[in-house]
């Protein structure tokens, strides 16, 4: 049972998630870098970065806003997926074709990227949880499936995202 799946929840979530897509790229990173997620559960403001991908499939461009924290010199983000039983397709597209770009704010970067495993993942996964609590919940709504816990490490800049 996914975490609060209802219809009308995931069609917010959608609307969401395409506004706030569409104000970071149309602003150039000035602004969505920095959001409000107290509706999803989050204490207040949260960073968030976009995630380029590309389609395992269609071999398109795909943009995901996502939370991010800092672990050393990687930027964290975390496939919950809300909590389903399954993976968000941006996961499923990195580990299909392993090429990604991300942006914060205003600088963008091709980057490598790895799943944490082991002590390292209950460490950044113990962070993560205290940065946006509601990824603790979402593990428990996900049941069998352990929620990915992704370290992006840039490894050189290239143009911000149109």
């Amino acid at each position: 049972m996914a975490f609060e799946g209802t219809d009308a929840l995931l069609a917010r979530t959608r609307d969401f998630i395409t506004d706030h897509r569409t104000v970071y790229l149309g602003s150039g990173g000035r602004q969505g870098h920095i959001v409000d997620f107290r509706h999803a559960g989050a204490r207040g403001l949260l960073p968030s970065l976009l995630l380029r991908t590309e389609g395992r499939r269609s071999g398109a461009a795909r943009i995901v806003p996502l939370i991010y924290g800092l672990w050393g010199d990687e930027w964290v983000v975390v496939a919950s997926k809300g909590g389903a039983p399954e993976h968000p397709h941006w996961f499923l597209n990195l580990t299909a074709r392993p090429d990604c770009q991300l942006q914060v704010a205003t600088q963008a970067f091709r980057a490598n990227w790895r799943v944490a495993a082991g002590a390292e993942r209950t460490q950044v996964w113990s962070y993560m949880s205290h940065v946006y609590p509601p990824y603790a919940q979402y593990q428990v709504a996900a049941q069998d499936r352990e929620i990915p816990v992704v370290l992006l490490k840039p490894i050189a800049p290239i143009a911000g995202f149109t």
